[in-house]
């Protein structure tokens, strides 16, 4: 078994578990006293392994909730459902909730967890490739608010999230490969070999009679990408948890993406003709959108783009090129006028303004206490050390000054003290004793 950890300083925060059999999640229980089971319905249904999990979790006494997953059902409304059906089971604060299923499942479960008694124990056992790779990973929870993605959540992370490849077997191809975008995005973003070892692995997988067989006969190689694409997205986690920088570089794709998703689902409530668009569909356009826009820069700005036969080959054309042959979509059907209006409210958004007089107070001193904690202050022992020396200097310069204004005194009294005969001589003597005559 392969462990990946997220940590926060030193300390291991959560833990990415790796084995291609189920049987091993037994084990990663084993610490675990009360443990409640939360699985997508469509799970338990259709996946050969459910049967296995199930036994798992009866060994553990574990009562079991079915949730109907889907992104109709990702509201608060299913959130207090859970919450509802913890509380029922008399679920406390040592509860560990155990989320089977895909992102949806674990967006849920993870948030109403997260609430539940101010927050009590969860983890995943993720069922899609794109669970594996990214919704499991990284402690984003959240639920779709007023037809916007993701729009209510917090960022807390799992005890473990537990990935077992082989569950994948009976996941359709259609959701198989909207996984498989993320997985891709991962590699966009921090390439170390992985990403044309993806693309040959799906395109093999979409070019196979029998995907399933093709997944199970090279199930170890899938079982590695998982793992390369995990390590990438718990290293930036790591380095930033709550999205401050680094993380963000994992929304490619998704500003656009989610205006896709957005638009699809209000089509979808207008009429029966509209486009059904997975969210791994929506990022592979979006990262062809994204990777379009990126080019236009770089020609703007006298970047270089590849030419091959009279042809300009950029980002956007590799993508394109790549996405075909893993069986991904990668022409949006929406306008972009359309899509822009979308975009302006999504929670990555950002928008630009300009600083107003007190945040330009505030940045004042932001940035002089900033230089204040560059000085190198001295030690007590070397302060007092100079205080010494500078009361000594004092004292010497005070000494030599009362000395010359007792000598002028001292003169004065002979100038002014004698007769103008005696002055007289004594200013004759004082010139000559200083040279003068």
């Amino acid at each position: 078994m392969e462990q990946i950890n997220i940590y926060s300083g030193k300390e291991v925060i959560s833990r990415v578990l790796i084995d291609n059999e189920v049987e091993t999640l037994a084990s990663v229980l084993d610490p675990y006293k009360k443990v409640y089971a939360v699985m997508d319905r469509s799970v338990a249904m259709d996946c050969p392994m459910s049967l296995a999990i199930a036994e798992i979790l009866n060994s553990k006494g574990a009562p079991g909730m079915l949730l109907d997953a889907s992104e109709q059902e990702k509201t608060l409304e299913t959130v207090m459902k859970i919450c509802s059906w913890l509380l029922e089971q008399g679920a406390d604060r040592d509860a560990l909730v155990l989320a089977v299923g895909g992102g949806i499942t674990t967006d849920l479960v993870g948030f109403a967890a997260s609430i539940y008694k101010r927050g009590v124990r969860f983890a995943y056992m993720p069922t899609t490739l794109l669970a594996q790779v990214d919704a499991a990973i990284g402690g984003k929870t959240g639920v779709n608010f007023d037809n916007y993605k993701n729009m209510l959540g917090v960022i807390r992370q799992p005890k473990f999230t537990f990935i077992c490849p082989k569950v994948l077997e009976s996941l359709p191809p259609r959701d198989f490969l909207s996984g498989a975008a993320e997985m891709l995005k991962t590699f966009i973003i921090e390439n170390d070999g992985s990403y044309e070892k993806a693309v040959d692995w799906l395109s093999g997988y979409v070019a196979s009679e029998e995907p399933a067989s093709y997944l199970m006969e090279n199930s170890d190689e899938l079982a590695a990408l998982i793992a390369s694409a995990v390590l990438v997205k718990a290293g930036i986690v790591t380095r930033d948890q709550f999205e401050g920088g680094e993380r963000r570089k994992l929304n490619l794709g998704h500003t656009f993406g989610h205006a896709i998703e957005t638009l699809a689902q209000r089509k979808r409530t207008e009429s029966d003709d509209a486009p059904d668009i997975t969210h791994g569909e929506a990022v592979a356009m979006g990262m062809v959108l994204a990777a379009e826009l990126s080019d236009a820069y770089r020609r703007r700005d006298g970047g270089f783009i590849v030419q091959e036969d009279g042809f300009e080959w950029g980002l956007e054309q590799r993508l394109e090129a790549d996405f075909l042959s893993c069986g991904l979509p990668i022409g949006c059907p929406f306008k972009l006028s359309h899509m822009t209006e979308v975009m302006k409210k999504d929670k990555k958004a950002e928008k630009e303004s300009k600083p107003g007089f007190l945040t330009n107070f505030k940045e004042f001193w932001k940035g002089l206490f900033k230089e204040l904690k560059k000085i190198n202050w001295s030690s007590a022992k070397d302060t007092f050390k100079n205080f010494l020396v500078v009361l000594l200097v004092i004292l010497v310069i005070g000494i030599g000054v009362w000395v010359f204004d007792a000598l002028f005194v001292k003169i004065r009294e002979l100038i002014y003290n004698y007769s103008p005969a005696d002055a007289e001589a004594a200013v004759i003597l004082l010139k000559a004793q200083i040279g003068l005559l």
